[in-house]
Protein backbone atom coordinates (compact mmCIF):
# COMPACT_ATOMS: atom_id res chain seq x y z
CA UNK A 1 0.00 0.00 0.00
CA UNK A 2 1.13 3.37 -1.00
CA UNK A 3 2.92 5.72 1.73
CA UNK A 4 0.39 8.02 2.90
CA UNK A 5 2.28 10.98 3.69
CA UNK A 6 2.70 11.45 -0.36
CA UNK A 7 -0.97 12.08 -0.36
CA UNK A 8 0.26 15.96 -0.48
CA UNK A 9 2.41 15.11 -3.78
CA UNK A 10 -0.70 14.09 -5.65
CA UNK A 11 -2.27 17.01 -7.00
CA UNK A 12 -1.44 21.06 -6.92
CA UNK A 13 -3.08 22.64 -3.73
CA UNK A 14 -6.52 24.35 -5.17
CA UNK A 15 -7.43 21.29 -7.06
CA UNK A 16 -7.74 18.74 -4.83
CA UNK A 17 -6.12 17.86 -1.58
CA UNK A 18 -6.08 13.93 -0.25
CA UNK A 19 -6.32 12.83 3.31
CA UNK A 20 -5.82 9.80 4.23
CA UNK A 21 -6.23 7.30 7.20
CA UNK A 22 -2.86 5.93 8.80
CA UNK A 23 -2.81 2.70 7.11
CA UNK A 24 -3.54 4.23 3.65
CA UNK A 25 -6.75 1.95 3.24
CA UNK A 26 -9.49 5.02 3.66
CA UNK A 27 -9.21 8.09 1.18
CA UNK A 28 -10.86 11.47 1.28
CA UNK A 29 -10.35 13.28 -1.77
CA UNK A 30 -11.88 16.76 -1.74
CA UNK A 31 -11.53 19.08 -4.55
CA UNK A 32 -11.57 22.88 -4.50
CA UNK A 33 -10.94 24.87 -1.60
CA UNK A 34 -12.74 24.45 2.00
CA UNK A 35 -15.37 27.00 2.47
CA UNK A 36 -14.51 26.62 6.46
CA UNK A 37 -11.20 25.31 8.32
CA UNK A 38 -12.01 25.65 12.25
CA UNK A 39 -10.86 24.27 15.55
CA UNK A 40 -12.53 22.42 18.20
CA UNK A 41 -11.54 22.49 21.82
CA UNK A 42 -14.99 20.56 22.96
CA UNK A 43 -13.94 17.66 25.38
CA UNK A 44 -15.30 14.99 22.66
CA UNK A 45 -12.64 16.23 19.71
CA UNK A 46 -10.13 16.41 22.59
CA UNK A 47 -11.04 12.57 23.33
CA UNK A 48 -11.48 11.96 19.42
CA UNK A 49 -8.08 13.57 18.51
CA UNK A 50 -6.07 12.02 21.69
CA UNK A 51 -4.71 16.28 21.36
CA UNK A 52 -6.18 19.47 23.16
CA UNK A 53 -8.12 20.06 20.40
CA UNK A 54 -9.44 18.84 16.97
CA UNK A 55 -8.49 21.05 13.25
CA UNK A 56 -11.42 19.90 10.71
CA UNK A 57 -12.00 21.79 7.23
CA UNK A 58 -15.95 21.37 5.80
CA UNK A 59 -15.88 21.20 1.53
CA UNK A 60 -19.40 20.62 0.50
CA UNK A 61 -20.40 17.25 0.20
CA UNK A 62 -20.21 17.17 -3.78
CA UNK A 63 -16.98 17.69 -3.68
CA UNK A 64 -15.64 14.67 -1.61
CA UNK A 65 -14.97 11.54 -2.91
CA UNK A 66 -14.33 8.93 -0.67
CA UNK A 67 -12.45 5.31 -1.25
CA UNK A 68 -12.11 2.40 0.63
CA UNK A 69 -14.14 0.61 3.57
CA UNK A 70 -15.14 2.78 6.63
CA UNK A 71 -16.92 2.06 9.99
CA UNK A 72 -19.09 4.47 10.97
CA UNK A 73 -19.70 5.72 14.62
CA UNK A 74 -22.44 8.33 15.48
CA UNK A 75 -22.44 10.68 18.72
CA UNK A 76 -25.01 13.53 19.66
CA UNK A 77 -22.65 16.41 20.45
CA UNK A 78 -23.00 18.89 23.42
CA UNK A 79 -25.11 21.64 20.96
CA UNK A 80 -27.70 18.68 20.79
CA UNK A 81 -26.71 18.26 17.08
CA UNK A 82 -25.73 14.34 15.84
CA UNK A 83 -22.16 13.39 14.16
CA UNK A 84 -21.11 10.79 12.30
CA UNK A 85 -17.44 9.57 11.97
CA UNK A 86 -16.34 7.55 9.37
CA UNK A 87 -13.20 5.63 10.02
CA UNK A 88 -10.69 3.06 9.23
CA UNK A 89 -11.65 -0.35 10.85
CA UNK A 90 -8.35 -1.29 9.88
CA UNK A 91 -6.07 1.28 11.56
CA UNK A 92 -8.66 3.26 13.64
CA UNK A 93 -8.18 6.88 11.62
CA UNK A 94 -11.15 9.41 11.41
CA UNK A 95 -11.20 10.70 7.88
CA UNK A 96 -14.45 12.17 6.80
CA UNK A 97 -17.45 12.93 9.73
CA UNK A 98 -20.96 14.67 8.40
CA UNK A 99 -22.76 17.01 11.18
CA UNK A 100 -26.60 16.95 11.63
CA UNK A 101 -26.03 20.94 11.60
CA UNK A 102 -24.17 21.83 8.38
CA UNK A 103 -26.30 19.72 5.92
CA UNK A 104 -24.48 18.96 2.46
CA UNK A 105 -21.36 19.11 4.19
CA UNK A 106 -18.45 16.87 4.79
CA UNK A 107 -15.68 17.36 7.47
CA UNK A 108 -12.17 15.95 6.99
CA UNK A 109 -9.84 16.44 10.00
CA UNK A 110 -7.02 18.80 8.70
CA UNK A 111 -4.48 16.47 9.78
CA UNK A 112 -5.28 13.75 7.87
CA UNK A 113 -4.20 15.94 4.77
CA UNK A 114 -0.62 15.63 5.67
CA UNK A 115 0.09 19.09 4.43
CA UNK A 116 2.07 21.67 6.29
CA UNK A 117 0.29 24.23 3.75
CA UNK A 118 -3.15 24.26 4.94
CA UNK A 119 -4.50 26.96 5.50
CA UNK A 120 -4.76 27.68 9.28
CA UNK A 121 -8.53 27.38 10.92
CA UNK A 122 -10.34 31.19 10.50
CA UNK A 123 -12.51 29.78 13.77
CA UNK A 124 -12.05 28.56 17.30
CA UNK A 125 -15.33 27.34 19.27
CA UNK A 126 -15.69 25.31 22.29
CA UNK A 127 -12.97 27.75 24.01
CA UNK A 128 -14.22 27.59 27.63
CA UNK A 129 -12.23 23.85 27.20
CA UNK A 130 -9.73 25.30 25.29
CA UNK A 131 -6.06 24.29 27.45
CA UNK A 132 -4.40 27.52 27.72
CA UNK A 133 -1.17 26.95 26.20
CA UNK A 134 -2.62 25.87 22.93
CA UNK A 135 -1.41 28.81 20.57
CA UNK A 136 -4.21 30.27 18.60
CA UNK A 137 -3.96 31.90 15.19
CA UNK A 138 -4.18 35.40 15.43
CA UNK A 139 -6.22 36.56 13.17
CA UNK A 140 -9.26 33.61 14.07
CA UNK A 141 -13.27 34.47 15.02
CA UNK A 142 -13.37 33.25 18.55
CA UNK A 143 -17.37 31.08 18.72
CA UNK A 144 -18.30 29.81 21.85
Amino acid sequence: MADPTDAILDAAPGESRRATCSCGQLVAIARGEPVRVSMCHCLACQRRTGSTFGAQARFPSDQVTVEGRATQWSRIGDSGGKSTRHFCPTCGSTVYYQLDGAPGFTAIPVGAFADPAFPAPRFSVYEEFRHAWTGMPADVEHMD
